[in-house]
């Protein structure tokens, strides 16, 4: 009976110890991300009553972290306003009558153990698309809501759990935590964040974004911002002790809000999974989310953090990545039904699929296929792509131009 009791006494130690450890845990970002993408939130659309819930819910447990309010007010939110007029008309301005939404980014400071006023910058968006009226690619006829579990109940789930890890295994550094809210409406909070920071963004070291980090295959990683600082590239190999696929990209901007950051002359990460066929539309569900590979890509991540912990600013310095940088990428014209390959650096743009029934698979358009040029214009990167759809009427007919194996082929296209 003694030694029994011995053997429970140390099982229920251990347990406690797990518990302060603050261990990363597909169980426990199961539970996130299921609340968050669940239809009982309807989207998460910014600027609506289950936004504010979804918020509180981030809130919460940034209290229970241990995590300093550092929003507005001394409250963890940081409120703004959207303007729905200039959603809808991109060339209305600020002044343009139409619904204001308020909206609201939160915000909790983890304090290091050290001295040092430099700080570290964990982000992710945590808004979706309600019922798909703003960028939805869902084309049925029934209203549907659009739950985001991947984009970006994922990433936010993934600022959760850094958080509680990181409070119970304090860094030297601050931790800044934001979950920003108007992302899929053009990275609205992020933006509004860095023009009104509550932190002076001259100390932040670097600021690390998660967007859809759901969807992991075959431990495949995908990790842009590289080419934003020199040592990046050593750091991520060096953090990779788990055998991920990494796929490095240097470009320090796209359609999420480390862009916001990068303007800011700030080294920047986005981690990444990927995009698939259920990417804003009502598909993307709890259900479909890896919450092992969710949890190796954050095990990963907390590996870095270690890194830059015992990195001064001046060790990782900014730099302006190759290339051209983009503000963002929006599409308000029609669709072709195609998966982008985002780690593709070369000419046009490289898809990975194509949805049976859509536009570009009736014109001929396979996986592996590089779009080099829609309606006789030559295209050289993704932006382009989009930028030339957004010319273009649904229902129009074109032309659309691959490289298939080294061979140019062009196809009729009706959109």
């Amino acid at each position: 009976m003694k030694n029994l009791f011995a053997l429970l006494l140390s099982s229920l130690l251990l347990l406690i110890a797990c518990n302060q450890s603050g261990d990363i845990t597909p169980a426990d970002i199961e539970k996130h991300i299921t609340f968050l993408a669940s239809d009982s939130l309807q989207g998460r659309e910014a600027g609506s009553a289950n936004e504010a819930i979804a918020a509180n819910y981030i809130a919460d447990h940034f209290r229970d972290f241990g995590l300093e309010p550092a929003g507005d007010n001394e409250t963890y939110f940081q409120e703004f306003t959207i303007n729905t007029a200039v959603l809808r008309n991109p060339h209305a301005g600020e002044d343009a009558e139409g619904e204001k939404l308020l909206s609201k980014n939160v915000v909790g400071l983890l304090q290091g153990t050290g001295n040092s006023d430099e700080l570290i910058i964990i982000g992710a968006h945590y808004d979706h698309l309600g019922y798909g009226e703003f960028g939805s690619l869902y084309r049925g006829e029934q209203e549907r809501i659009h739950n985001g579990a991947d984009d970006n109940a994922s990433g936010t789930a993934g600022v959760l759990e850094l958080a509680e890890y990181f409070s119970a295994n304090r860094p030297k550094k601050d931790i800044l935590f934001l979950a920003f809210s108007g992302e899929e409406m053009g990275l609205l909070g992020s933006a509004y964040y860095v023009d009104n920071p509550t932190v002076d963004l001259e100390n932040a070291l670097a600021m690390i974004n998660m967007d859809m980090i759901g969807r992991m295959v075959d431990k495949k990683l995908m990790i842009f911002g590289i080419g934003t600082a020199d040592k990046w590239e050593g750091i991520l190999d060096s953090a990779n002790t788990g055998d991920l696929d990494l796929n490095l990209v240097k470009d320090g901007t796209g359609a999420s809000d480390h862009t916001s950051f990068y303007y800011k002359d700030i080294p920047v990460l986005h981690y990444f999974t990927d995009t698939h066929a259920d990417y804003h539309r009502p598909s993307d569900d709890t259900e479909y989310i890896n919450m092992n590979g969710t949890a190796l890509a954050l095990h990963h991540l907390v590996r870095v953090i270690v890194q830059l912990d015992e990195l001064q600013k001046d060790e990782l310095a900014f730099v302006e990545a190759p290339g051209e940088q983009r503000q963002s990428m929006s599409l308000d014209g029609p669709t072709l039904g195609v998966l982008p390959d985002y780690g593709y650096e070369g000419e046009g743009m490289k898809i990975t699929g194509v949805t049976k029934g859509r536009a570009a698979a009736n014109a001929g358009v396979q996986g592996g296929d590089i779009i080099v040029g829609i309606a006789g214009e030559e295209l050289s990167d993704i932006y382009a792509y989009m930028g030339m759809l957004n010319k273009l009427k649904k229902g129009q007919q074109t032309t659309i131009t691959v490289l298939r194996d080294g061979e140019r082929m062009t196809m009729d296209l009706e959109l």
